[in-house]
């Protein structure tokens, strides 16, 4: 069997992974090397086999509740969450008349978030409309809604000085709707950056009708954050699993590879991407993302330097994924500087991230500082302040 995979990262003291395969043509792998922290291949991989049993221990204890957890929550604020979702009135008031929308969004005021973020220790939030934006509606009633949720997370912003900051929402399929409401958003209203949806009914962030606006968001250099949403082909597949279960992680994965191997990845490298729970799949399905230019050649000039040179330079944030199961293998091929605190707020709770990152035991204190915070200042200066 031919070795027709090899990829490698070095761990540095900024807490870069060692990542290395190796696999036969039809894609599945015949070994698998892991390297961190100078930890023994055998040691890794046996920590990973126990990671789901230690995450599920996790996850029923509430990330644990050790004096150093509440310690930590009593800080000074620092953290950073760039996945915090708000609900504008006018947004519940359509996702209600459409029946859609679930409790928590429904009941969402500014006053849980800032107290959810003063219980653990986070100093600005960045807002996001979450799923399903505005996939349920279109033409103007789309642009209207996009652009009043927008003014609201302007508003808030401005009354709660250093508290929130904003990705806008923007009618993605409508692409001269999408661009004039980036030009508002960023010029006039002054946000952080662009949320999209990983898909939009049919189409994946790759799709050449959005190209035009790529192209904008890379000229303007712009951060873009990504929410799971059910993709029309998914929708109602089994009575037994919502899609908030598995189909949304599965989406996140989709669109990377859609904008990795449509060439968008390449073509648009000042994009700053963002992608929620860990990448969703993507980091147990790493093998495949490397291999599939060298058994199709056809993928090879969407990525000259091979997938992984993409994979590494996106974000992926650790809303619902801060158990050692998933930090394990996100941290096997993506590095620290890469990872953002994300608490998916408020289905989730800031103080539950906090613990599960440390419960974890895969970080150093100055990989937390990083993660929590120093990460997002580098990507969005204006939070320094």
């Amino acid at each position: 069997m031919g070795d027709v995979m090899s990829q490698h990262l070095r761990r540095q003291p900024s807490g870069k992974s060692a990542f290395s395969m190796r696999g036969c043509a039809c894609g599945c792998g015949d070994t698998l090397s892991l390297t961190s922290g100078g930890l023994s291949r055998r040691s890794v991989l046996a920590g990973v086999a126990g990671a789901a049993a230690a995450a599920v221990t996790g996850l029923g204890s509430g990330f644990g509740g050790s004096r150093a957890f509440a310690q930590a929550a009593s800080q000074k604020s620092y953290r950073i969450d760039v996945h915090h979702h708000l609900s504008p009135p006018t947004y519940i008031q359509a996702v209600v008349e459409n029946h859609l929308g679930s409790p928590p969004q429904i009941k969402w005021t500014p006053e849980k978030s800032l107290a959810d973020m003063d219980a653990a220790g986070i100093q600005v939030s960045m807002l996001s409309v979450t799923q399903p934006g505005v996939n349920f509606t279109s033409g103007e009633t789309a642009r209207k809604l996009c652009r009043e949720s927008n003014e609201y997370a302007a508003k808030l912003i401005s009354d709660h000085p250093g508290r929130f900051g904003s990705f806008a929402m923007i009618p993605l399929t409508d692409t001269e709707g999408a661009l004039k409401e980036i030009e508002y958003a960023l010029d006039k209203l002054k946000l952080d950056g662009i949320g999209l949806l990983t898909s939009y009914h049919d189409k994946w962030l790759g799709h050449p009708s959005f190209l035009p606006v790529m192209e904008e968001l890379n000229r303007r250099k712009c951060v873009v954050y990504t929410h799971p949403t059910t993709a029309d082909c998914c929708v109602n597949l089994l009575k037994t699993e919502p899609p908030t279960l598995v189909e949304w992680g599965t989406d996140t994965t989709r669109t990377i590879g859609d904008i990795v191997f449509s060439g968008n990845a390449q073509k648009f490298r000042d994009i700053k991407w963002i992608f929620s729970h860990a990448g969703g799949t993507m980091p147990f399905l790493i093998e495949r993302f490397i291999g599939q230019p060298k058994i199709d050649p056809q993928f090879k000039p969407a990525v000259p330097d091979g997938a992984l040179a993409e994979l590494t330079r996106f974000y992926y944030d650790t809303a619902q994924t801060a158990n050692k199961a998933s930090m394990s293998a996100l941290t096997a091929i993506i590095p620290t500087s890469q990872i953002l605190f994300g608490t998916d707020f408020p289905y989730r709770t800031g103080i539950d991230h906090v613990k599960g990152l440390r419960s974890c035991g895969l970080f150093s204190d100055a990989q937390l500082n990083d993660i929590e915070r120093g990460n997002a200042v580098k990507l969005l200066p204006r939070l320094s302040t």
